[in-house]
């Protein structure tokens, strides 16, 4: 279960730092309001940081690109035969096909945030 600490010294402290110094002035962090995104120790991490959040309205995952990803990889997994049948084979799988959905079809999810925002 992610909680609002897990959030912050996974997602923000490991993370975060790497993507917010490759991406410069134009950086602006991205969540989907759920509790551990919002939680106070989370908002505390990012004001420290000087980290601005984008405005992101309720119940609107479908705005992030990932949501999209996390799709995709849903169908490939669902038509894999036979399906994985066990926690190894589903991460075997998982990761296969992560590494097999092409880089252009996330080029272009990416691209189309500004028309969806």
């Amino acid at each position: 279960m992610v909680t609002g600490h897990i959030n912050r010294d996974v997602i923000l402290e490991q993370h975060e730092r790497l993507f917010r110094s490759a991406m410069g002035a134009e950086f602006l962090f991205m969540d989907d309001n759920a509790r551990p995104h919002r939680a106070n120790i989370v908002d505390e991490c990012l004001q420290s940081e000087d980290i601005s959040r984008m405005d992101w309205p309720a119940y609107s995952p479908d705005l992030n690109p990932i949501e999209y990803v996390w799709d995709i990889l849903g169908r490939r997994i669902a038509t894999l035969l036979p399906p994985p049948t066990c926690l190894p084979e589903l991460r075997r799988a998982l990761l296969d096909e992560w590494c097999n959905i092409p880089q252009d079809q996330i080029d272009n999810l990416i691209l189309s945030m500004p028309m969806r925002c």
